[in-house]
Protein backbone atom coordinates (compact mmCIF):
# COMPACT_ATOMS: atom_id res chain seq x y z
CA UNK A 1 0.00 0.00 0.00
CA UNK A 2 1.71 3.28 -1.20
CA UNK A 3 1.81 6.25 1.49
CA UNK A 4 1.97 9.99 1.25
CA UNK A 5 5.57 11.36 1.85
CA UNK A 6 3.98 13.85 4.36
CA UNK A 7 2.83 10.30 6.09
CA UNK A 8 6.01 8.74 5.44
CA UNK A 9 7.86 11.33 6.55
CA UNK A 10 6.16 11.75 10.17
CA UNK A 11 6.47 8.03 10.82
CA UNK A 12 10.07 8.12 10.38
CA UNK A 13 10.51 10.62 12.16
CA UNK A 14 9.12 9.24 15.42
CA UNK A 15 11.06 6.24 14.99
CA UNK A 16 14.35 7.10 15.06
CA UNK A 17 16.98 6.34 16.83
CA UNK A 18 14.45 3.16 18.40
CA UNK A 19 16.73 0.45 17.24
CA UNK A 20 15.56 -3.49 17.20
CA UNK A 21 11.52 -1.83 17.38
CA UNK A 22 9.00 -3.50 14.77
CA UNK A 23 7.13 -0.61 13.08
CA UNK A 24 4.24 -2.90 11.96
CA UNK A 25 2.43 -4.99 13.91
CA UNK A 26 2.95 -7.85 11.56
CA UNK A 27 5.94 -6.90 9.60
CA UNK A 28 7.85 -9.53 11.45
CA UNK A 29 5.14 -12.84 11.90
CA UNK A 30 5.98 -15.75 14.60
CA UNK A 31 7.42 -18.86 13.21
CA UNK A 32 5.14 -21.31 12.07
CA UNK A 33 7.09 -23.93 14.30
CA UNK A 34 8.89 -22.83 17.57
CA UNK A 35 12.15 -22.23 17.89
CA UNK A 36 13.45 -25.36 20.08
CA UNK A 37 16.30 -23.07 20.63
CA UNK A 38 14.26 -20.56 22.41
CA UNK A 39 13.66 -19.47 25.78
CA UNK A 40 9.92 -20.42 27.18
CA UNK A 41 7.16 -18.03 26.36
CA UNK A 42 6.46 -16.43 29.68
CA UNK A 43 2.94 -17.99 31.08
CA UNK A 44 -0.12 -15.80 30.52
CA UNK A 45 -3.04 -18.08 31.77
CA UNK A 46 -3.29 -15.80 34.86
CA UNK A 47 -5.08 -12.78 33.23
CA UNK A 48 -3.80 -9.78 30.85
CA UNK A 49 -0.66 -8.47 31.51
CA UNK A 50 0.21 -4.85 32.10
CA UNK A 51 1.09 -2.52 29.50
CA UNK A 52 4.36 -3.24 30.25
CA UNK A 53 5.00 -6.80 29.59
CA UNK A 54 3.59 -6.07 26.13
CA UNK A 55 5.74 -6.33 22.73
CA UNK A 56 7.15 -2.53 22.42
CA UNK A 57 6.14 -1.62 18.79
CA UNK A 58 6.37 1.61 17.02
CA UNK A 59 3.48 1.88 15.26
CA UNK A 60 3.16 3.98 11.20
CA UNK A 61 0.73 6.75 10.11
CA UNK A 62 -2.39 5.54 9.11
CA UNK A 63 -5.32 4.26 9.87
CA UNK A 64 -5.94 1.45 11.92
CA UNK A 65 -9.50 -0.90 11.83
CA UNK A 66 -9.31 -3.05 14.89
CA UNK A 67 -11.76 -5.69 15.48
CA UNK A 68 -12.78 -5.84 19.42
CA UNK A 69 -14.12 -8.57 21.38
CA UNK A 70 -17.74 -9.53 20.71
CA UNK A 71 -18.61 -10.31 24.20
CA UNK A 72 -15.70 -11.59 26.44
CA UNK A 73 -13.10 -9.04 26.79
CA UNK A 74 -10.42 -12.22 26.40
CA UNK A 75 -11.07 -12.49 22.62
CA UNK A 76 -8.98 -9.26 21.89
CA UNK A 77 -5.75 -10.41 19.62
CA UNK A 78 -2.31 -10.13 20.34
CA UNK A 79 -1.87 -8.23 17.79
CA UNK A 80 -4.71 -5.47 18.50
CA UNK A 81 -3.22 -4.72 21.67
CA UNK A 82 0.01 -3.05 20.77
CA UNK A 83 -1.79 -0.97 18.10
CA UNK A 84 -4.20 0.26 20.70
CA UNK A 85 -1.20 1.09 22.84
CA UNK A 86 0.89 3.13 20.28
CA UNK A 87 -2.53 5.11 19.03
CA UNK A 88 -2.56 8.66 19.06
CA UNK A 89 -6.14 8.72 19.13
CA UNK A 90 -8.77 5.49 19.01
CA UNK A 91 -12.18 6.27 17.23
CA UNK A 92 -15.11 4.48 18.81
CA UNK A 93 -18.90 4.08 18.86
CA UNK A 94 -19.54 4.64 22.34
CA UNK A 95 -16.72 5.90 24.53
CA UNK A 96 -18.55 3.84 27.68
CA UNK A 97 -18.77 0.63 25.71
CA UNK A 98 -14.99 0.63 24.47
CA UNK A 99 -13.69 2.56 27.78
CA UNK A 100 -14.19 -0.67 29.26
CA UNK A 101 -12.24 -2.42 27.33
CA UNK A 102 -9.53 0.14 27.35
CA UNK A 103 -9.43 -0.33 31.36
CA UNK A 104 -9.03 -3.96 31.37
CA UNK A 105 -5.50 -3.90 29.66
CA UNK A 106 -4.62 -0.36 30.80
CA UNK A 107 -4.72 1.35 27.91
CA UNK A 108 -4.53 5.29 27.78
CA UNK A 109 -4.90 6.55 24.41
CA UNK A 110 -7.13 9.46 23.68
CA UNK A 111 -10.81 8.30 23.15
CA UNK A 112 -12.82 10.31 20.79
CA UNK A 113 -16.57 8.96 19.51
CA UNK A 114 -17.30 8.58 15.87
CA UNK A 115 -20.72 7.00 15.06
CA UNK A 116 -23.78 7.35 12.59
CA UNK A 117 -24.96 10.77 14.06
CA UNK A 118 -21.68 12.59 14.07
CA UNK A 119 -19.52 10.60 10.94
CA UNK A 120 -19.98 13.38 8.58
CA UNK A 121 -18.72 16.36 10.93
CA UNK A 122 -15.99 14.03 12.39
CA UNK A 123 -14.25 12.85 9.26
CA UNK A 124 -12.50 15.92 8.18
CA UNK A 125 -10.70 16.54 11.61
CA UNK A 126 -10.25 12.59 11.22
CA UNK A 127 -8.33 13.07 7.93
CA UNK A 128 -6.72 15.97 9.30
CA UNK A 129 -5.05 13.96 11.60
CA UNK A 130 -3.77 11.14 9.44
CA UNK A 131 -2.34 13.65 7.28
CA UNK A 132 -0.60 14.83 9.62
CA UNK A 133 1.09 11.90 10.19
CA UNK A 134 -0.97 10.14 13.56
CA UNK A 135 -2.43 6.70 14.33
CA UNK A 136 -5.66 6.60 14.79
CA UNK A 137 -7.09 3.20 15.40
CA UNK A 138 -10.68 2.61 14.73
CA UNK A 139 -13.30 0.02 16.48
CA UNK A 140 -16.84 -0.36 16.85
CA UNK A 141 -18.70 -1.39 19.78
CA UNK A 142 -18.16 -5.55 18.79
CA UNK A 143 -16.63 -6.60 16.43
CA UNK A 144 -14.79 -5.82 13.37
CA UNK A 145 -15.30 -2.24 12.03
CA UNK A 146 -17.24 -1.17 8.93
CA UNK A 147 -19.33 -4.57 9.57
CA UNK A 148 -23.18 -3.05 9.66
CA UNK A 149 -20.92 -0.32 11.84
CA UNK A 150 -19.79 3.06 10.61
CA UNK A 151 -16.13 3.82 8.89
CA UNK A 152 -16.81 2.81 5.29
CA UNK A 153 -16.79 6.34 4.31
CA UNK A 154 -13.51 7.23 6.41
CA UNK A 155 -12.31 4.52 4.75
CA UNK A 156 -12.98 4.98 1.05
CA UNK A 157 -12.40 9.05 1.82
CA UNK A 158 -8.67 7.86 3.36
CA UNK A 159 -7.90 5.99 0.53
CA UNK A 160 -8.58 8.25 -1.90
CA UNK A 161 -5.91 10.76 -0.58
CA UNK A 162 -3.53 7.53 -0.75
CA UNK A 163 -3.91 7.29 3.47
CA UNK A 164 -2.29 4.11 4.79
CA UNK A 165 -5.26 1.52 5.76
CA UNK A 166 -4.28 -1.31 8.04
CA UNK A 167 -6.61 -3.75 9.05
CA UNK A 168 -6.40 -5.69 12.69
CA UNK A 169 -8.84 -8.32 12.23
CA UNK A 170 -10.76 -10.16 15.14
CA UNK A 171 -13.75 -11.85 16.25
CA UNK A 172 -17.06 -11.06 14.06
CA UNK A 173 -20.51 -11.77 15.18
CA UNK A 174 -21.38 -13.47 11.90
CA UNK A 175 -18.77 -15.96 10.71
CA UNK A 176 -18.94 -17.12 14.94
CA UNK A 177 -22.85 -17.10 14.73
CA UNK A 178 -22.00 -19.39 11.54
CA UNK A 179 -19.62 -22.04 11.87
CA UNK A 180 -22.17 -22.47 15.20
CA UNK A 181 -24.96 -22.68 13.50
CA UNK A 182 -24.39 -26.15 11.94
CA UNK A 183 -25.14 -25.17 8.31
CA UNK A 184 -22.90 -25.34 5.58
CA UNK A 185 -19.89 -22.27 5.71
CA UNK A 186 -19.25 -23.52 2.21
CA UNK A 187 -20.94 -20.69 0.25
CA UNK A 188 -22.53 -18.00 2.86
CA UNK A 189 -24.00 -14.66 1.88
CA UNK A 190 -24.23 -11.94 4.92
CA UNK A 191 -26.99 -9.47 4.49
CA UNK A 192 -26.68 -7.37 7.78
CA UNK A 193 -29.67 -6.01 9.36
CA UNK A 194 -33.36 -6.18 7.76
CA UNK A 195 -35.34 -3.73 7.43
CA UNK A 196 -37.60 -2.85 10.40
CA UNK A 197 -40.60 -2.66 8.85
CA UNK A 198 -42.63 -5.82 7.42
CA UNK A 199 -42.89 -5.26 3.95
CA UNK A 200 -39.91 -4.04 3.34
CA UNK A 201 -37.76 -6.39 5.15
CA UNK A 202 -40.11 -9.29 2.90
CA UNK A 203 -38.93 -7.25 -0.02
CA UNK A 204 -35.30 -7.95 1.08
CA UNK A 205 -36.01 -11.60 1.82
CA UNK A 206 -37.44 -11.93 -1.71
CA UNK A 207 -33.40 -10.68 -3.25
CA UNK A 208 -32.13 -13.29 -1.33
CA UNK A 209 -34.47 -16.54 -1.96
CA UNK A 210 -32.83 -17.70 -4.55
CA UNK A 211 -28.87 -17.44 -3.64
CA UNK A 212 -27.07 -20.92 -3.30
CA UNK A 213 -26.06 -19.95 -0.41
CA UNK A 214 -26.38 -20.14 3.72
CA UNK A 215 -27.79 -16.68 4.79
CA UNK A 216 -26.68 -14.14 7.51
CA UNK A 217 -28.64 -11.82 8.94
CA UNK A 218 -28.19 -9.53 12.07
CA UNK A 219 -31.19 -8.87 14.01
CA UNK A 220 -32.31 -7.12 17.16
CA UNK A 221 -34.26 -9.27 19.54
CA UNK A 222 -37.22 -7.06 19.65
CA UNK A 223 -38.37 -8.15 15.99
CA UNK A 224 -36.55 -11.88 16.18
CA UNK A 225 -39.91 -13.77 16.02
CA UNK A 226 -41.77 -11.24 13.61
CA UNK A 227 -38.18 -11.63 11.47
CA UNK A 228 -38.23 -15.75 11.56
CA UNK A 229 -42.10 -15.72 10.34
CA UNK A 230 -41.49 -13.51 7.40
CA UNK A 231 -38.40 -15.57 6.46
CA UNK A 232 -40.09 -18.80 6.66
CA UNK A 233 -42.93 -17.13 4.17
CA UNK A 234 -40.54 -15.47 1.50
CA UNK A 235 -37.83 -18.52 1.36
CA UNK A 236 -39.61 -21.28 3.00
CA UNK A 237 -39.10 -23.21 5.75
CA UNK A 238 -35.75 -23.89 5.60
CA UNK A 239 -33.20 -24.92 8.55
CA UNK A 240 -31.97 -22.10 10.76
CA UNK A 241 -30.21 -21.44 13.50
CA UNK A 242 -30.44 -18.22 16.11
CA UNK A 243 -27.13 -17.39 17.97
CA UNK A 244 -27.00 -14.62 20.55
CA UNK A 245 -24.71 -13.50 23.92
CA UNK A 246 -22.03 -15.10 21.93
CA UNK A 247 -18.93 -15.46 23.66
CA UNK A 248 -20.41 -14.47 26.88
CA UNK A 249 -21.91 -16.86 29.90
CA UNK A 250 -25.52 -17.23 28.46
CA UNK A 251 -24.46 -18.06 25.18
CA UNK A 252 -27.29 -19.88 22.82
CA UNK A 253 -27.62 -21.41 19.97
CA UNK A 254 -30.85 -22.72 18.74
CA UNK A 255 -31.50 -24.45 16.05
CA UNK A 256 -34.67 -25.69 13.71
CA UNK A 257 -36.72 -24.99 11.34
CA UNK A 258 -37.73 -21.71 10.70
CA UNK A 259 -41.20 -22.00 11.89
CA UNK A 260 -40.50 -23.59 14.59
CA UNK A 261 -37.55 -21.03 16.29
CA UNK A 262 -40.20 -18.41 14.94
CA UNK A 263 -43.02 -20.12 17.42
CA UNK A 264 -40.44 -20.56 19.98
CA UNK A 265 -39.53 -16.67 20.19
CA UNK A 266 -43.19 -15.82 19.34
CA UNK A 267 -44.11 -18.09 23.02
CA UNK A 268 -40.91 -17.34 24.90
CA UNK A 269 -40.98 -13.50 24.22
CA UNK A 270 -37.89 -11.42 23.04
CA UNK A 271 -34.37 -12.41 24.51
CA UNK A 272 -31.87 -10.02 25.78
CA UNK A 273 -29.13 -8.83 23.24
CA UNK A 274 -29.09 -8.89 19.20
CA UNK A 275 -28.96 -12.19 17.04
CA UNK A 276 -27.19 -13.53 14.49
CA UNK A 277 -29.92 -15.47 12.29
CA UNK A 278 -28.21 -18.03 10.10
CA UNK A 279 -30.73 -19.65 7.76
CA UNK A 280 -29.58 -22.56 4.82
CA UNK A 281 -29.50 -22.32 1.70
CA UNK A 282 -32.49 -23.84 -1.11
CA UNK A 283 -33.69 -27.08 -0.56
CA UNK A 284 -34.08 -28.95 -3.83
CA UNK A 285 -36.93 -31.14 -4.18
CA UNK A 286 -37.67 -33.62 -6.66
CA UNK A 287 -40.09 -31.86 -9.17
CA UNK A 288 -43.20 -33.59 -9.55
CA UNK A 289 -43.46 -35.19 -12.88
CA UNK A 290 -46.96 -33.79 -13.25
CA UNK A 291 -46.24 -30.64 -12.94
CA UNK A 292 -42.79 -30.84 -15.10
CA UNK A 293 -44.71 -32.22 -17.86
CA UNK A 294 -47.69 -29.10 -17.16
CA UNK A 295 -44.72 -26.79 -17.45
CA UNK A 296 -42.78 -28.34 -20.52
CA UNK A 297 -46.35 -27.85 -22.72
CA UNK A 298 -46.76 -24.41 -21.67
CA UNK A 299 -42.98 -23.72 -22.46
CA UNK A 300 -43.59 -25.99 -25.85
CA UNK A 301 -46.55 -23.92 -27.32
CA UNK A 302 -43.91 -21.26 -27.48
CA UNK A 303 -40.83 -22.38 -27.59
CA UNK A 304 -38.80 -25.17 -29.49
CA UNK A 305 -37.75 -28.59 -27.50
CA UNK A 306 -34.15 -27.84 -27.21
CA UNK A 307 -35.50 -23.68 -25.37
CA UNK A 308 -37.92 -25.06 -23.71
CA UNK A 309 -35.75 -27.74 -21.98
CA UNK A 310 -33.07 -25.37 -21.64
CA UNK A 311 -35.79 -23.15 -19.55
CA UNK A 312 -37.25 -25.40 -17.36
CA UNK A 313 -33.23 -26.60 -16.04
CA UNK A 314 -32.81 -23.36 -15.01
CA UNK A 315 -36.00 -23.12 -13.13
CA UNK A 316 -35.82 -26.14 -11.35
CA UNK A 317 -32.29 -27.43 -11.44
CA UNK A 318 -33.04 -30.82 -13.21
CA UNK A 319 -30.67 -32.15 -15.76
CA UNK A 320 -30.94 -30.46 -19.40
CA UNK A 321 -30.81 -33.64 -20.97
CA UNK A 322 -33.44 -35.62 -19.20
CA UNK A 323 -36.02 -32.19 -19.92
CA UNK A 324 -35.13 -32.43 -23.54
CA UNK A 325 -36.19 -36.19 -23.47
CA UNK A 326 -39.03 -35.63 -22.08
CA UNK A 327 -39.78 -32.58 -24.10
CA UNK A 328 -39.64 -34.78 -27.04
CA UNK A 329 -41.59 -37.43 -25.75
CA UNK A 330 -44.23 -34.88 -25.36
CA UNK A 331 -44.39 -33.11 -28.52
CA UNK A 332 -44.43 -36.22 -30.40
CA UNK A 333 -46.88 -37.76 -28.58
CA UNK A 334 -49.20 -34.62 -29.74
CA UNK A 335 -48.37 -34.31 -33.34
Amino acid sequence: MRRTAKATGAARAGSEGKEGRSRHPNRRPDASKPDPRAPPAPDTAGGPQPAGALPETELAAGLYLVATPIGNLGDITLRALPVLHGADRILCEDTRVTGKLLAKYRISASLGAYHDHNAEQARPTVLTALRRGERVALVSDAGTPLISDPGYKLVRAALAEDLPVIAIPGPTAAVTGLILSGLSPDAFLFAGFLPPRQAARQRALERWAAVEATLVFYESTPRLAESLADMAKVLGNREAAVARELTKLHEEVRRGRLTDVAAHYRLAGPPRGEAVVVVGPPERREPDQAEVDKRLRAALAKLGVRDAAAKLAAETGMPRGELYRRALAIRDGEE
